[in-house]
C-alpha cells in the first residue's frame, strides 16, 4: 500500500496499538498529532469515551478555519492572540500546576475533559488547532518546558501554552531558563530546537515512563516505551530503554532482542561497543 493511502485509514482502526503501529510507517508531514495524542491516550484510557475527544478536537479544527478566516495578516503576534483567546479564552485550557505529576495530565482524553494538562500535552492541542487554521508551528524542545512557535518568513513567535498563550521575548526565554536551570543559566545555540510531529509525541510519553519508573511500575514503564515504538520504529534510543527496561524484569530473552534492533539501527561507536558487551553478558545467563 502507498504511504499516502494509509492516513485516513489511521482513524478507523478499532485498535489503538493497530493504529500507532500505522503511524510509524507515515512520513512525519503526515501525522495528524492531534489523532496520534489520541491513539496513546485510548491505550491508557480504554473506558474513556475517545469519540467526544476526537468530536472535540474537530470541533476545534472548525473553529480554526474560522478563526483563520478573520485574520486577514501574516502578522504572528496576531496569529498568537487570536489562537490564546480561543483555546485558553474560549476553551478554558490551562496548566495543571496544582496536580502538575498526576498521569491525567499526559492522556488526551483527560486532557480535553479537565481542559488541564502538562506543558507538551497542551503543546498537542495548540499545534493541532494552529495547522487546521494553515499555519505552521512547530514544537520546541525547551529545557524540561514544552514550547510552541509559531511560523513566520524567517522569523518565529515562542509561545508558552503552560502559561496560557503568553508569547516569549529573548528576556522572558532568559527568566524561564533561569527559572528550571538555575541563576547562572544562560540562552545558548539550540535551546529553541525544533521538534517535528513524531519527537512531540515521544516527549509526551516520556512523561508517563518516567512517572511510571519514579513509582516503581517498571511493567508498566515497559509497556508505554512498546508503545512509542509501534510509532516510532526506527528510534535507537527507545530499543535501548526497552532492552535495558527488559533486563531489568529479568527478561532476558526479550532484551537481546531489543539489543539487536539497536545495533541494526547503530551498527558502530561507543555504544553499540557496550551495547555488544552488554549482550555477551546476557547471554551467559542463558547457558
Amino acid at each position: 500500500m502507498h504511504l499516502a493511502a494509509i492516513a485516513p485509514t489511521v482513524t478507523r482502526m478499532s485498535d489503538p496499538r493497530a493504529a500507532l503501529e500505522a503511524i510509524g510507517l507515515l512520513p512525519d508531514t503526515e501525522i495528524d498529532i492531534g489523532d496520534a495524542a489520541l491513539q496513546l491516550a485510548r491505550i491508557d484510557a480504554p473506558n474513556a469515551d475517545w469519540h467526544a475527544a476526537r468530536e472535540h478536537l474537530s470541533a476545534l479544527a472548525r473553529d480554526a478555519v474560522e478563526l483563520a478566516g478573520t485574520i486577514g495578516t501574516n502578522d504572528l503576534s496576531m496569529r498568537a492572540e487570536a489562537l490564546a483567546g480561543l483555546i485558553a479564552g474560549r476553551y478554558t485550557y490551562a496548566g495543571d500546576a496544582d496536580t502538575y505529576d498526576d498521569l491525567a495530565n499526559a492522556n488526551l482524553i483527560s486532557v480535553i475533559n479537565r481542559r488541564r494538562g502538562l506543558p507538551v500535552a497542551l503543546g498537542i492541542i495548540w499545534l493541532h488547532t494552529a495547522r487546521a487554521a494553515g499555519w505552521g508551528a512547530h514544537g520546541v524542545d525547551f529545557p524540561a518546558h514544552f514550547l510552541v512557535a509559531l511560523e513566520g518568513h524567517s522569523v518565529q513567535a515562542v509561545i508558552d501554552v503552560f502559561g496560557g498563550g503568553v508569547t516569549l521575548d529573548a528576556r522572558d526565554l532568559r527568566v524561564l531558563l533561569k527559572r528550571i536551570e538555575g541563576q547562572d543559566a544562560e540562552l545558548r545555540p539550540g535551546l529553541l530546537r525544533p521538534m517535528n510531529a513524531r519527537g512531540v509525541l515521544l516527549r509526551l510519553q516520556n512523561n508517563i515512563v518516567s512517572r511510571r519508573l519514579q513509582s516503581g511500575n517498571f511493567d508498566g514503564a515497559l509497556a508505554c516505551i512498546e508503545d512509542m515504538l509501534r510509532m516510532a520504529p526506527d528510534h535507537a534510543d527507545l530499543w535501548r530503554q526497552a532492552a535495558v527496561m527488559n533486563q531489568r524484569l529479568d527478561r532476558v530473552g526479550a532484551a537481546l532482542r531489543c539489543f539487536e534492533r539497536f545495533l541494526a539501527l547503530v551498527p558502530e561507536g561507543a555504544a553499540a561497543n557496550r551495547i555488544r558487551g552488554a549482550m555477551e553478558e546476557l547471554r551467559t545467563r542463558l547457558n
